[in-house]
């Protein structure tokens, strides 16, 4: 590669990185079933992510029980947790991976990782991504999680780059939101469950089929 064309880039990990073995229809069911423990009738997710709609579900619990509402948390953040790590188990990181983070590492491209899923996970699938990655910020590493911008923000911090300066690499329209509202430059991937035609509708400023397929672009 000649000299970058960003500082930094910052790379949602499943779907982006690795396989997208994660069953989100089925973890918001176990959501549903932790709720059902408090809840005589459990509304559907109705298009919310899984944990947006643990917060919602505990927001109804909490109106009869603050405590009660603290526990169904505790417990369907244990469920999400086991089902990340049993998707971990049976994932693989893309062989594309490791050249492509280490291409962009020798033009000076500083990297970090970013996602929801939980640090356990990411480090079954990719145990040695601190030996690429100047910062990883998993769910439960993080002060906030995506699409929260300071998600994004918080990596950049700890790579001392600007927004302005950087690229959020994801598979999926949250990536791209994130990176816009954080002020990054956008890149979008089909290597997870959407296909590019699909991606393009939220306007990233780069598509590729793949990690490899984006670096080959940007160098």
């Amino acid at each position: 590669m000649q000299t970058p064309l960003f500082d930094a880039a910052v790379f949602d990990f499943d779907g982006t990185l690795a396989e997208l073995v994660l069953d989100f229809t089925a973890m918001k069911a176990r959501v549903g079933r932790v709720a059902a423990v408090f809840l005589p009738d459990v509304p559907v997710p109705n298009g919310l992510p899984a944990l947006e709609y643990v917060r919602f579900l505990a927001g109804i619990i909490s109106r009869d029980s603050a405590e009660a509402a603290a526990r169904f948390e505790l417990f369907a953040a244990r469920a999400i947790m086991d089902q990340e790590i049993e998707a971990a188990r049976a994932a693989r990181l893309f062989t594309q991976t490791r050249p492509a983070l280490a291409a962009l590492a020798r033009a000076g491209t500083r990297i970090g990782i970013i996602t929801r899923n939980c640090r356990a996970a990411v480090d079954i699938v990719f145990p040695d991504a601190a030996d690429f990655a100047g910062v990883i910020l998993a769910r439960d590493d993080a002060r906030h999680v995506k699409p929260d911008p300071r998600h994004l923000l918080d990596a950049l911090a700890v790579l001392a780059v600007p927004p302005q300066r950087a690229l959020m690499v994801g598979d999926h329209p949250m990536d791209v939101a994130t990176g816009k509202a954080a002020g990054t430059r956008t890149a979008a991937l089909a290597s997870g469950r959407l296909p590019l035609a699909e991606l393009a509708r939220h306007d990233p400023d780069y598509l590729a089929d793949d990690v490899a397929a984006l670096v080959a672009m940007l160098g």
